[in-house]
């Protein structure tokens, strides 16, 4: 009896345990609305972004503005020139505050999604992304406090 009691309490946490850990929704070949990852032989072109604090307590990517063609794969290199640790998180507009929002809880969260990825300073890294789908999507640094600071930025994808 007591086991099932102890079960059924660590049962009822771990959901939770799992969301801390830094699981959340998003597979790593999974079609999204911005659109899947991509080969890297298919890349076409590579942007450099850098991720960076400015004097006045800014946080900004440079480029904080992506154009690109529905169907193009890109390779996103980026450069944290920071002195902070910094996160890139593409997606809709809305699942990108819905993501926030979840950083605000469990700040320590961990990625494993390919549309997003978390440098140390002065570390680089990079995404390639199939850009599947025409319209305006997001991108953002959502380390609680980075967003606010500035560290947003939009990507347009044309027909």
């Amino acid at each position: 009896m007591r086991i099932g009691i102890v079960l059924a309490a660590l049962s009822a946490l771990l959901p939770a345990a799992a969301l801390a850990a830094g699981s959340h929704s998003g597979g790593h070949d999974e079609m999204m609305a911005i659109g899947k990852p991509g080969a890297n032989a298919e890349a076409g072109r590579t942007v450099d972004i850098v991720m960076a604090e400015k004097d006045d307590g800014a946080m900004v990517f440079e480029p904080a503005v992506l154009e690109v063609k529905a169907g193009e794969t890109i390779r996103l290199k980026f450069t944290n020139k920071g002195e902070t640790d910094h996160e890139f998180v593409m997606d809709t507009n809305q699942a990108v505050l819905e993501h926030k929002a979840q950083m605000e809880k469990f700040p320590e969260m961990e990625h494993a999604d390919a549309n997003a990825l978390r440098l140390a300073p002065g570390a680089s890294g990079e995404i390639v992304w199939t850009f599947a789908h025409a319209g305006d999507f997001t991108f953002a640094c959502l380390i609680p406090g980075h967003y606010e600071a500035g560290m947003k930025g939009d990507i347009t994808v044309a027909r």
